[in-house]
């Protein structure tokens, strides 16, 4: 099977057959499994506020209540059995149940959860014969780029729809504190959450997590989580059981064309911490940053989520804009300080 790279819309072949996705589809939505989940979750009683009912009855300040939801995931590793999905499908649950495309179901533990970016990592126990699907380079899409939805959504089973590219590196949604969103008018509605953003070349390149619709359905604003954000995320909680953020002790700010001469992307240093790695790097005030290990910056936040899921330790490479010219400094990440301070959407320090 060819498949067409992404970007590029299937060729009609000769003899009058249609342009399909068809081969594509069936090669990819076995990794794409359902995840339904069970557990229980503490929330205040209302009848507690009330200080006649606190004083006659004995009524609890919280009350247990047991939960039940379907999500969506994706097989990255059919032979350990790893599955990647979002946090929020699998918070604060006791037993989690995978489905695959041909009907068989599995039980899977969470090896690990991380909030921040809402990614967590299942996985499945005794795996057999599993279908994983290949990673891409979500740092390589571009506005345009065709893409991919596979997901469960409404529980209805899988489902599969198209799109494009539409923006990337959306931030600043109120979603998770490490935000970095590919957008995309691919129909992702609820129950799509954890499932798959896939290339026309059958990679896996986002992981689906939020739509913004007044109704709660689909509008054709949907985000993903790149995959490259993902894989970091997975790596560590593979390797270490949680996630542990890094810093380099900068503050960033955005460029904006009104005051930068036009230039929108990048990160500006706006202040360096006494005696962090920037300083000891040689990086300076007012240097702006284009690239970190030859990939392009485009905000601040790009370059917060690049160094806060670099591994401790991890030497990053910046390439940097001062005094009219160009040049590569090299700094080491360092454990934060703080890993729960927070931070400003507008002025970032890492």
């Amino acid at each position: 099977m060819i498949v067409p790279a992404a970007g590029q819309v299937p060729n009609l072949k000769t003899g009058g057959t249609v342009p399909t996705l068809a081969p594509l589809v069936r090669e990819v939505t076995p990794a794409v499994v359902n995840i339904s989940v069970h557990g229980k979750i503490r929330e205040d009683n209302p009848l507690y506020r009330d200080p006649l009912f606190r004083e006659f009855f004995d009524v609890p300040k919280q009350l247990e209540k047991e939960i039940s939801a379907t999500g969506s995931g994706v097989i990255v590793d059919g032979e350990r059995g790893y599955i990647l999905t979002n946090n929020h499908v699998v918070d604060q649950v006791s037993a989690v149940q995978i489905t695959i495309k041909d009907g068989r179901q599995f039980s899977a533990k969470v090896m690990g959860r991380d909030p921040a970016t809402d990614i967590a990592v299942l996985k499945i126990h005794s795996p057999t014969a599993l279908k994983a699907i290949a990673l891409g380079d979500s740092d390589a899409l571009e506005v345009g780029d065709f893409v991919i939805a596979v997901g469960n959504p409404f529980g209805l089973g899988q489902t599969v729809t198209s799109g494009l590219v539409s923006a990337l590196g959306r931030t600043g949604l109120g979603k998770q504190g490490y935000e970095d969103f590919i957008q995309t008018d691919a129909a992702i509605n609820p129950g799509n959450s954890g499932g798959a953003l896939i290339n026309l070349k059958g990679e896996l390149i986002g992981i689906n997590s939020a739509i913004i619709s007044p109704a709660g359905g689909n509008v054709g604003i949907g985000f993903a989580i790149p995959i490259n954000m993902a894989r970091r995320v997975m790596d560590q909680i593979v390797e270490n059981g949680k996630v542990v953020r890094g810093r380099i002790g900068v503050s960033l700010q955005d460029m904006h064309p009104s005051t930068d001469g036009g230039r929108s992307e990048g990160a500006r240093i706006a202040d360096i911490s006494p005696g962090s790695p920037a300083e000891a790097a040689g990086l300076r005030k007012g240097d702006v940053v284009l690239r970190a290990d030859d990939r392009p910056i485009r905000s601040a936040a790009q370059l917060r989520n690049r160094v806060g899921l670099a591994r401790i330790g991890e030497q990053v490479r910046l390439t940097i804009e001062r005094g009219g010219g160009t040049q590569n400094v090299t700094v080491a990440v360092a454990p934060m300080v703080d890993a729960n301070a927070a931070v400003s959407s507008r002025t970032q320090r890492r």
